[in-house]
C-alpha cells in the first residue's frame, strides 16, 4: 500500500503525504536505524550513536502508515536485531512529545521488547494511557507516562530517576533504542511541553549510565532551534559532557506521576527502587 501510494504521490492520511521517492527514502530510514543498532552492538564494549533520519517512524502501525510516518523505524530495527541474534532483550524509550502508538502496536504482545513512552496528553494521536500495558505475553512490557502541557525538565528527570532507569535496570536489556523526538522542546509549535536542551542531555546521560549500547533514532522536532539544541545535547551526553546548571525542581504533580507508574508496574515487576 505504501509503495502504491508513493508511485502516484497520493497521501496515506491527512498528515502523511508522499512523493514518488518517499518509499525508497523511508526504507533507507529503516536501514539507517538497523545499521546504527549493529554499530552500537560492536565488539569493543557498549557504544552509543545517533541516526538522523526522515521520515520518522513511531506512528506507523503494523498495517497503517500515519502521522508523517511510513514505516516503524525503531520497532523494525529492534525486531531485526533479534532476528539476527544480535540482542535478546531490547528496551525502547520514546521521549517524543506524541505517543509512539505505532511502536506500541508492533510490540504490544511481546515479552522481550520493553516499550516506554513519555508524552503529552491530551495530544495527537490520542493514545498512550497509563493503563495500557500490553496484553498476553506482553502484559507489563509497555509503560506509558502521559504528562500534561507545561511539564518540563524537572518532571522528566524525576520520572527517569524514579521509574525509567529502575525499570530498565530490572529488565537488563542488551540494547536500548531511543525514539528521539525533540518536539517536547519548549520552543516547538505543535505541542506544549517545556523541555530544554539540557533536559534532553540529562535524560541521555541517565541512559548512558546503564552501560548498555544506546542507539538514538530521530523522530519529531518542528522548531529548528529546539531541534538543534536537543540533538546537540544528546550528542554531548553521548560524548560524556554533562549539561550545565542544576536540574530544576519537579512540579507538585511529578510525585503523582511516579506513584501512578509504580502502581501500574507493581503486578509485573514488583516494587522498583531508584538507584
Amino acid at each position: 500500500r505504501v509503495a502504491a501510494a508513493c508511485r502516484l504521490a497520493e497521501p496515506l492520511d491527512e498528515d502523511t503525504y508522499t512523493t514518488p521517492a518517499s518509499e525508497a527514502v523511508a526504507r533507507t530510514a529503516v536501514g539507517a536505524a538497523v545499521d546504527l543498532c549493529e554499530a552500537v552492538l560492536g565488539d569493543s564494549g557498549p557504544q552509543v550513536g545517533f541516526a538522523a533520519v526522515r521520515p520518522p517512524g513511531h506512528h506507523a502501525e503494523r498495517g497503517r502508515a500515519m502521522g508523517f510516518c511510513l514505516y516503524s523505524n525503531v520497532a523494525l530495527a529492534a525486531l531485526e536485531m533479534q532476528a539476527r541474534g544480535r540482542a535478546r532483550r531490547i528496551a525502547i524509550v520514546d521521549w517524543d512529545v506524541h505517543h509512539g502508538n505505532g511502536t506500541e502496536n508492533v510490540l504490544w504482545d511481546r515479552d522481550d521488547l520493553l516499550f516506554v513512552s513519555l508524552h503529552q496528553s491530551p495530544l495527537y494521536p490520542g493514545t498512550g494511557a497509563t493503563v495500557d500495558v500490553g496484553e498476553g505475553p506482553g502484559a507489563g512490557w509497555t509503560l506509558n507516562l502521559p504528562m500534561p502541557a507545561g511539564t518540563g525538565d524537572g518532571d522528566f528527570v524525576t520520572l527517569f530517576d524514579e521509574i525509567v532507569i529502575p525499570l530498565l535496570t530490572r529488565v537488563d536489556p542488551d540494547l536500548v533504542i531511543v525514539s528521539a523526538g525533540y518536539d517536547a522542546h519548549c520552543r516547538d509549535p505543535l505541542a506544549g511541553l517545556e523541555l530544554t536542551g539540557a533536559g534532553f542531555g540529562w535524560m541521555t546521560q541517565r541512559l548512558r549510565s546503564l552501560q548498555r549500547p544506546v542507539a538514538a533514532v530521530l523522530e519529531g522536532g518542528y522548531d529548528l532551534v529546539g531541534l538543534e539544541e536537543g540533538v546537540a545535547a544528546t550528542l554531548d551526553a553521548f560524548a560524556g559532557l554533562y549539561p550545565d546548571g542544576e536540574i530544576p525542581m519537579p512540579s507538585p504533580s511529578a510525585g503523582k506521576l511516579v506513584d501512578r507508574a509504580r502502581g501500574v508496574l507493581r503486578p509485573f515487576w514488583g516494587d522498583l527502587e531508584a538507584p
